[in-house]
């Protein structure tokens, strides 16, 4: 098992990281990102 973490276990870890980098970074994602920034300071 050791040795199944120590190299398929961090390359998995190492896509999702570059996957999650990629999703945060795609076209589009600003103004949902702005919309989410905001809502703290609506005052509804």
């Amino acid at each position: 098992m050791r040795h199944f973490a120590d190299s398929w276990g961090l390359l998995a870890l190492a896509l999702f990281f570059v996957g999650a980098i990629a999703f945060t970074l795609r076209p589009g994602s600003k103004k949902g990102a702005n919309e989410a920034a905001d809502i703290p300071l609506k005052d509804d």
